[in-house]
């Protein structure tokens, strides 16, 4: 408790250090004066002793104490010595700066700037102090002389936009200065959320932009006077006041107006006084709509109509609105043009005259047409039939010498005989279908028609011939159900495959079932001998045949014939594809009755694996026809839509006409006339974009592969790996 009363904590350890001494000296020195009787001396020594002990041990915390001080003083002091060489440091950094550059902290108050902060602004410059708040900064700026305002806008509108800015993460905005000066400034956030904000002289760069742009208006001037020079029409340009700011000289020359008269600024109402003596309106109301409307002072509707000059002439007067409120008003000489209407309007009632004459004189014909046509029919078709009877009877009476007759050669002949009957059974059958036809008098009966099974059918009753013959007979269906007549029908398909398996000597023939839209098409193809062109459009007539040396046996020509007019009856569109030494290919559209539910299809396991190609619009590009039909074939059992092209030329106008840009481009590298397919991807791509494209060639040369690379489009070679089509098709 005397140690508590005499020592206060609270002072330093040299003070409670001189304290105990003192203590420890009195009790000594009392301990030696005071005789000890009692033990009590002896117990003061103890604890003058104990209080040594704790005085030295003060004193060695004392001197501990002191030195940790003095090392946190030096600690101190190195740590102020490089914080002010760091100030000092970044002070020079931001000095060497060439823009104008302020900190401010993250309470809004103003760290540093360098000495190019402000400097445009010589009125305020020495304001700029650490501690500034920035919406004091920003009204500082805003009341200065320097800075010049936007139109329209005072101090206290330019400082309130400003702040607006400012709360903004990034900004940046040029500011126009006394003396056509202009500086950029741009604001970024630090990390603690602090702003730094940057000031940069860019009146070089907003000098040269100006020149530039002045340079620019007075081509653009030149250009456009040059352009009014050279037009057909007369033209004059007004401004948003209607004052005359433009003409050309062919203006003057339409409304024989000399051009003295126009001067810039001359009212419209000046012009139109002068126009409405020398103009005829054709109706009165297009005068006074025209001053109606170039006195709008709104948005005007196209006005256009047509005036005379004199008794020869007729001007077209079109006048249009511009965006900045003014007008434009073109004169265009069309008297040559309605002269030509007038006359032409002269030609065609002529013309209808001699036409009404000719249409009588042709009814008469065709009526008389009609009558021995049908006299013909009625013919053929009581010939056709009264023949029928008596040859089955003869066929009947072949038939049963075959149990009489024993000899080889004899029955070799009978044979043939039989043969002969049968061919002329059919063509006499065929006879009467076309009379039946011809007539008028056939009957059609719309049913609900399974395709699948009736080309199934087909393909069982032909598949033997195919046999005998070494052909490759296949068959693609599709099991839809379609409107049409079925005895028709199935006549068709039969005469169309019959002829295909007829004049196929070797290879192939398929019966195809496809999709397209709401119809289905069938196809037969074949690899026979094929048409000659200028055959094609005779294949259709009764008796022709394109294998002139063909025996009685083999057909007259009149598959086809029927095929043709039973099409026509049915109203099933038909087409035919042949070219010569490679084969033909007819098409039958059948629409696809609309009360069925969706049918499954049945198709060739590729076209199930491409349904990434469903409904992709291709564009085929090929001059060799065999191989772009065998493509496109392909490309569409595949589930694409195929653009089949011979030339860069078809492909162009094809695109040009349906207004439809394609999914892919496959063009073969090597076309007509010199023409390449990289020359048309270059060409569609700057029409359509970019489109992707794929190039076919047996060219292997290096250069066509850098070629293809450098247009980035894929390069296939010839003879094409189907795979790596369908991987490039679906991934383009």
């Amino acid at each position: 408790m005397t140690n508590a009363t005499l020592i206060n904590p609270k002072d330093s350890l040299e003070r409670q250090n001189q304290k105990l001494l003192k203590i420890v000296d009195t009790l000594m020195r009392r301990a030696e004066a005071s005789p000890d009787t009692t033990g009590v001396a002896y117990a003061q020594f103890e604890r003058a002793v104990m209080l040594e002990a704790e005085v030295q041990t003060r004193t060695r915390e004392l001197e501990h104490a002191l030195d940790l001080l003095n090392t946190s003083n030096a600690s101190l002091a190195q740590a102020n010595a490089e914080a002010e060489a760091a100030r000092a440091n970044l002070a020079n950094a931001i000095e060497t700066v060439q823009e104008g550059f302020a900190l401010f902290d993250a309470d809004e108050k103003l760290v540093l700037c360098n000495a190019r902060f402000g400097k445009h602004m010589r009125d305020i410059y020495p304001l700029f102090k650490p501690g500034l708040p920035f919406a004091n900064y920003v009204d500082i700026v805003s009341q200065s002389a320097f800075l010049e305002l936007p139109d329209g806008m005072n101090a206290t509108q330019w400082a309130t936009q400003r702040l607006l800015r400012h709360k903004e993460q990034h900004v940046v905005f040029n500011a126009r200065l006394a003396g056509d000066k202009w500086i950029q400034v741009s604001e970024h956030r630090t990390r603690d959320g602090g702003t730094v904000v940057l000031q940069t002289d860019v009146t070089d760069m907003m000098l040269i932009e100006r020149q530039e742009r002045e340079r620019l208006l007075d081509d653009q001037a030149r250009l456009i006077k040059a352009t009014l020079e050279h037009l057909d029409q007369g033209v004059g340009i007004f401004d948003r006041e209607a004052r005359l700011v433009g003409w050309n000289r062919r203006l003057g020359e339409l409304l024989s107006i000399p051009l003295r008269r126009f001067h810039l600024g001359l009212p419209f109402a000046t012009i139109f006084e002068q126009l409405s003596r020398k103009l005829a309106f054709l109706h009165t109301a297009d005068a006074e709509a025209l001053a109606n409307w170039a006195a709008h002072d709104g948005r005007r509707a196209p006005l256009s109509f047509e005036v005379e000059l004199g008794e020869d002439r007729i001007l077209a007067v079109f006048a249009q609105h511009m965006p900045d409120g003014g007008f434009v008003i073109s004169f265009t000489d069309i008297t040559t043009e309605r002269g030509a209407l007038r006359a032409i309007s002269q030609v065609n009632e002529t013309l209808e005259r001699h036409v009404q004459e000719r249409t009588l004189e042709l009814q008469d014909a065709l009526a008389e047409a009609e009558r021995a046509n049908a006299s013909k029919s009625r013919f053929v078709a009581a010939a056709s039939h009264d023949l029928l009877q008596p040859l089955s009877a003869a066929k009947l009476y072949m038939a049963s010498l075959e149990t009489d007759l024993e000899h080889p050669d004899q029955r070799e002949r009978l044979t043939k005989a039989t043969s002969a009957l049968q061919s002329v059974e059919h063509i006499l059958g065929a006879l009467l279908d076309i009379s039946r036809l011809d007539s008028g008098r056939a009957t059609v009966h719309d049913t609900q028609i399974p395709l699948g099974a009736l080309l199934a059918q087909l393909h069982d009753e032909f598949a033997p011939i195919a046999r005998d013959k070494g052909l490759r007979f296949d068959l693609r269906p599709c099991n839809v159900v379609v409107d049409s007549d079925a005895t028709y029908l199935r006549r068709i398909l039969q005469n169309l495959i019959a002829n295909a398996l007829r004049y196929t000597e070797r290879g192939r023939v398929l019966v195809a079932a496809r999709r397209r839209a709401d119809t289905i098409v069938v196809e037969i193809w074949d690899t026979g001998p094929g048409i000659p062109i200028e055959q094609q459009a005779k294949v259709f007539d009764e008796f022709h045949r394109v294998n002139a040396a063909a025996s009685p046996a083999e057909g007259l020509g009149l598959g086809l014939a029927i095929v043709e007019r039973a099409c026509r009856l049915l109203a099933h569109p038909m087409q035919m594809q042949s070219t010569p030494g490679r084969g033909t290919r007819f098409c039958i559209t059948l629409p696809i009755h609309t009360e069925q539910t969706a049918p499954n299809d049945i198709t060739h396991p590729m076209r199930k694996a491409s349904a990434p190609l469903a409904h992709r619009i291709v564009l085929l590009v090929e001059n060799d026809t065999e191989l772009r039909n065998a493509i496109s074939m392909t490309l569409e059992n595949w589930g694409a839509d195929v653009l089949a092209c011979g030339s860069d030329i078809e492909a162009v106008e094809l695109l040009r006409e349906i207004d439809i840009a394609p999914d892919m481009v496959l063009a073969d590298y090597q076309l007509d006339n010199d023409a390449t397919g990289t020359d048309l991807v270059i060409q569609l791509r700057e029409t359509y974009g970019p489109l992707p494209a794929c190039i076919i060639s047996a060219n292997r040369d290096p250069a066509l592969t850098a070629l293809c690379k450098t247009q980035n489009a894929t390069l296939l070679h010839k003879p094409l790996d189907l795979d790596r089509l369908r991987t490039v098709l679906a991934g383009s």
